[in-house]
């Protein structure tokens, strides 16, 4: 399996309200630059999104900001550290970008954005768009009513155990590394 280089990070543009997730995302992010691992994620400096730009950037790492146009405002682009930034015409092309540019993606702990963002790498995932390993970052638990559900669609039909299994969780970083490059799951063609 080849090094990880770029990882799209979707968490909360806002802080949540255990101080566990600000600790933990900045822990994530330190670990990125130690590991050489370039951030993508969606642009700006706020809420856990702007504590993961700065951990990454503060500790010598690579931030690639991906922001849609609508977003360029200085209540979100204040004090920004990326690197590279790309504006792009709106939420799908901005994934799409985010997706392009990434070798493996994780989701910490964020709101409906950030379920939707990881629920849609996922199913490219399933469908064999991207090869890239899909994680979750689960500090504190928080992506555990999430993984029942997945149990759930397994338990009814609707989800194929191996293609949950494909789902890395973990709550440590340097497992979440580890796991994203040494693991490859081969997927059955969801289309047959």
């Amino acid at each position: 399996m080849e090094r990880i280089k770029r990882l799209a990070v979707f968490c909360g543009s806002v802080m949540g309200n255990d101080e566990i997730y600000r600790v933990e995302t900045e822990k994530l992010g330190k670990e990125m630059a130690a590991s050489s691992i370039s951030l993508v994620y969606g642009g700006g400096n706020r809420g856990l999104m702007g504590v993961l730009a700065h951990a990454v950037h503060d500790n010598g790492g690579n931030v690639i900001g991906v922001l849609p146009k609508a977003m360029i405002r200085p209540s979100v682009t204040e004090g920004q550290v990326e690197d590279q930034i790309f504006i792009e015409d709106g939420m799908h092309n901005r994934k799409s970008r985010m997706y392009s540019l990434s070798d493996g993606f994780v989701a910490l702990p964020g709101g409906i954005g950030t379920i939707e963002e990881i629920s849609e790498i996922f199913t490219w995932r399933q469908l064999g768009y991207t090869n890239g390993n899909v994680a979750l970052y689960n500090i504190n638990g928080y992506w555990d009513p999430f993984l029942k559900m997945l149990d759930k669609a397994v338990e009814d039909g609707f989800l194929s155990e191996k293609v949950r299994e494909s789902l890395i969780v973990e709550d440590n970083p340097e497992r979440l590394f580890a796991r994203l490059e040494e693991e490859r799951i081969s997927l059955p063609d969801k289309l047959k």
